[in-house]
């Protein structure tokens, strides 16, 4: 069997493969535990352009009986026959950049619920600062964005904000979609 190589997956890759249900994460994997200060460290280190470490898939066509959806979203099963990436390493980073991306609302074993649509990008932050907050307490509103609102909110929307920060919200948005995640996928592999 040829050894598994690292190999780089694109951001839309990753998010289309998580939407369209081809990344999934069994059952014996532990349930997600970031809070959501850990996972606006992931988005800043992404925004920054930092690596983040490798996510481990098992690439197969056999189904797992037992899986759990990505930050407890309900994901499409893929077809009959298709591959399927189970997540071996890697998934609490994966469920923390989905549900950031998202603006998912992930309920905790505990029944707490964190809104991760409350996650921003603090436009006045100078590049060795934390970029990418949870606490907007007591700032304007024309100084932060939502990353859900950097992503997809649109030209209008981004428009909206002081031209000083225009630059700041090209280059940001351009980071994260180009943004290349570091991936190695086993394949032809028993599960034991």
């Amino acid at each position: 069997m040829k050894l598994p190589e690292p190999q780089g997956k694109p951001f839309t890759a990753l998010i289309s493969g998580i939407e369209t249900g081809q990344i999934k994460i069994p059952q014996f994997q532990r349930e997600f535990v970031w809070d959501l200060r850990k996972c606006a460290s992931l988005m800043d280190s992404i925004i920054k352009g930092y690596p983040i470490g490798t996510l481990i898939f098992w690439r197969t066509k056999e189904r797992l009986r037992s899986i759990k959806n990505i930050g407890g979203c309900e994901l499409p099963e893929p077809d009959e026959g298709d591959f399927v990436e189970f997540v071996l390493d890697g998934q609490q980073r994966l469920t923390a950049l989905f549900a950031s991306l998202k603006a998912l609302d992930v309920k905790r074993v505990t029944g707490k619920v964190d809104r991760f649509a409350d996650m921003y990008v603090d436009l006045e932050a100078e590049e060795s600062e934390q970029v990418v907050t949870t606490d907007i307490s007591g700032r304007d509103g024309s100084s932060v964005i939502r990353i859900s609102d950097l992503l997809y909110g649109g030209l209008s929307l981004l428009a909206g904000y002081p031209k000083e920060y225009h630059s700041k919200l090209e280059q940001y948005q351009t980071r994260i979609n180009s943004y290349t995640y570091s991936t190695i996928e086993i394949k032809e592999a028993p599960i034991d």
